[in-house]
C-alpha cells in the first residue's frame, strides 16, 4: 500500500482526530469531595476513538458507592463505546444511567451498563446496525462487512442481556434503525423507568386464564349502585275448562 493511500485511508477513517486530538470535553467526570459522583457524556463518543481511553482510565480513580451517568450523545466509535460500557459494568459502584436527551447508536450501548436506566420524559434511544466508511478491493470490503456484522451481533447481545428478548429480535430492530420514546424504551426493556412516573409493579401471577389479564386490560368497573328492577305489569290469569263429553260419546260409539 502506498504512503499516499495510507494517508487517505487515515483521513477518512478518523476525520476529526487531527483537529480534536487530546480534547476530553466530550465528557465530564465530577468526582470532588462533597459532591455526588457523576459522569456526563454529552457529545460524540471518544471523538472517533481519540480519547475514550482517558475516560476509562479516569473511571478507575472514582472511589464511590454510587455513580450517576448522564447521556446525551449521537454515538461514535463502536470499540470505544464498548470499552466504556465494560468499564462501567466492571466498576464497583452502583451505576444509575439517566438518558437526558438522546442515547443513539453506541451511546445506547453505554446506557445499558446501568444497574438502573432512567429516561427523561422527552428522551429517546436509537439503535441501528453498525456502519463505517471503507476503501479497498473486493476482499478488503468483504472483511469490513464481516467485521460490521460481527460487531453488530455483539451490540445486539448487549440489548438482549438487558431485556427479555433475544439477540435476533434486537438485530432485526437494529437493521430497521429503530427509535424509542421514553415510554417505548421502558416497554421494550431498554430502560427501567421514566423520570417522574411511577414504575409499574411486576405482576406475580399469570392472569391469562381470565377474560381480562389484569385491570389495565379490563373495562372500567361500574361504581354507581344498580337500579332496582322495573315493576312488571300484572297479567290476569285465564282459566280453561275442558269438556270431554263429546270425546266420550264418540269413543263409546266406536266400541261395540
Amino acid at each position: 500500500m502506498s504512503k499516499t493511500r495510507e494517508d487517505f485511508l487515515a483521513r477518512i477513517r478518523r476525520p476529526l482526530a487531527r483537529e480534536r486530538a487530546g480534547r476530553t470535553d466530550w465528557y465530564r467526570l465530577q468526582n470532588k469531595a462533597g459532591e455526588k459522583a457523576a459522569l456526563y457524556i454529552y457529545d460524540e463518543i471518544g471523538y472517533w476513538g481519540d480519547t475514550a481511553s482517558d475516560l476509562v482510565a479516569a473511571l478507575k480513580d472514582v472511589d464511590t458507592d454510587a455513580l450517576e451517568v448522564h447521556v446525551n450523545s449521537p454515538g461514535g466509535d463502536i470499540f470505544d463505546g464498548l470499552a466504556i460500557y465494560q468499564a462501567l459494568k466492571d466498576h464497583p459502584a452502583r451505576i444509575t444511567v439517566k438518558v437526558d436527551g438522546l442515547a443513539a447508536s453506541i451511546a445506547s450501548v453505554i446506557a445499558m451498563a446501568g444497574d438502573e436506566v432512567i429516561m427523561a420524559p422527552k428522551a429517546s434511544i436509537m439503535i441501528h446496525d453498525g456502519w463505517t466508511m471503507a476503501v479497498g478491493n473486493a476482499a478488503e470490503l468483504r472483511k469490513t462487512a464481516d467485521l460490521l456484522d460481527k460487531q453488530s451481533g455483539v451490540i445486539a447481545s448487549v440489548y438482549a442481556d438487558r431485556s427479555n428478548r433475544d439477540a435476533n429480535f434486537w438485530r432485526d430492530a437494529m437493521r430497521e434503525e429503530t427509535w424509542y420514546t421514553a415510554d417505548e424504551a421502558v416497554d421494550a426493556g431498554l430502560a427501567d423507568a421514566v423520570e417522574g412516573k411511577e414504575k409499574k409493579a411486576d405482576e406475580p401471577f399469570d392472569l391469562d386464564v381470565f377474560s381480562h389479564a389484569g385491570r389495565d386490560k379490563a373495562p372500567a368497573p361500574t361504581t354507581s349502585p344498580a337500579a332496582p328492577p322495573a315493576e312488571q305489569p300484572k297479567v290476569e290469569k285465564t282459566t280453561f275448562t275442558w269438556d270431554f263429553s263429546a270425546f266420550k260419546s264418540a269413543l263409546s260409539e266406536g266400541v261395540k
